[in-house]
């Protein structure tokens, strides 16, 4: 995901190449998404704003935890500090309809996975 959404930036900068650009920091973090499972198992009965809120909050949580423990160690690979949505730093708040559509996007791939019914 993240490979995608730099090499998506490369095409806003016009590189031919389609630079991606990430860290390794970013592997585990973004294996976190795992925890989706069993908060998808529960929710299946709310509507797709509950859903995709509480999808939000905890993609924004992990983001601000794993920022703040790298960060501290000085390895922390993005920095919204220049952005006006941001959350020291951590969080960039514009990002909130992307996380939001990145949940429900776990989530039918959890769907796919499990060959439940999509919502």
């Amino acid at each position: 995901m993240e490979v995608l959404w730099t090499g998506c930036a490369s095409i806003m900068s016009r590189d031919p190449k389609l630079t991606c650009k990430t860290s390794m920091w970013m592997f585990p973090i973004y294996g976190m998404a795992a925890v989706f499972s069993p908060i998808h198992k529960h929710m299946q009965d709310k509507n797709i704003l509950y859903r995709g809120s509480i999808y939000t909050i905890c993609i924004f949580a992990a983001e601000y935890f794993t920022g703040t423990i790298l960060k501290k160690c000085k390895l922390c690979p993005w920095d919204y500090s220049s952005r006006p949505a941001n959350i020291n730093g951590l969080i960039n708040l514009s990002y909130t309809p992307l996380w939001f559509l990145a949940g429900l996007i776990f989530e039918k791939l959890l769907d796919f996975e499990d060959g439940t019914k999509s919502h």
